[in-house]
């Protein structure tokens, strides 16, 4: 895909690397873990994330190949401006012991199917209503933000074997989300390059 980086994005990519060197990364961790580190102006995530190189290459190649992409709620799908998404919450309504988060989920997973990229940034119920699935999803980018079961929620994706990107605490949101899974949209099929690199 081409696009177009504005100056302003490329000087603040290259002050991000005058400050943090994420040379050592290899090339989608690197683009994953600098446009979340960009998007929330947090140099903490290179150390806060937890990424696989191999998972995010097989998520990766899903991703150019078409795979549905899921989000938890309306601010992570309008962070994701290059593709379109699935969000079931304005469909979905509590009850007990389910929240709205997770009744979305349960209608979201019924509409994409197992193979489906899953970006949840706001509700760690959410999280954990898709870890009680059998959705077989490509990636879960597990990114929920908050005091309360953020934490918990994440370290339960990571503990489930599932292919994740997470972080271990209670740092998150729809934006570091989004730019999780854009980072990787944004990456050319053809050769895995860090954001600086991507073509014009």
């Amino acid at each position: 895909m081409n696009r177009v980086v504005h100056p302003i994005e490329q000087e603040s990519f290259r002050r991000l690397r005058a400050r943090l060197d994420t040379s050592h990364f290899a090339p989608l961790s690197r683009a994953v873990v600098e446009r979340v580190v960009h998007s929330a102006a947090d140099l903490e995530y290179a150390d806060d994330l937890v990424l696989d190189e191999g998972e995010l290459t097989k998520a990766h190649a899903a991703l150019h190949a078409g795979a549905p992409v899921v989000v938890d709620v309306e601010m992570v799908a309008a962070g994701i401006t290059r593709r379109e998404t699935v969000c079931r919450l304005k469909d979905a309504v509590s009850g007990p012991g389910l929240t709205r988060s997770a009744h979305a989920v349960r209608l979201a997973y019924e509409q994409v199917g197992p193979g489906a990229l899953w970006v949840i940034g706001n509700a760690p119920t959410a999280l954990e209503e898709l870890l009680t699935l059998d959705a077989a999803p490509v990636l879960v980018i597990g990114l929920p933000v908050g005091f309360v079961g953020a934490v918990e929620s994440k370290a339960a994706l990571r503990e489930s074997g599932l292919p994740a990107v997470s972080n271990v605490s209670e740092k998150g949101g729809s934006a570091v989300a989004s730019a999780a899974l854009n980072a990787l949209l944004y990456t050319p099929l053809s050769s895995p390059a860090s954001p600086s690199e991507e073509k014009q």
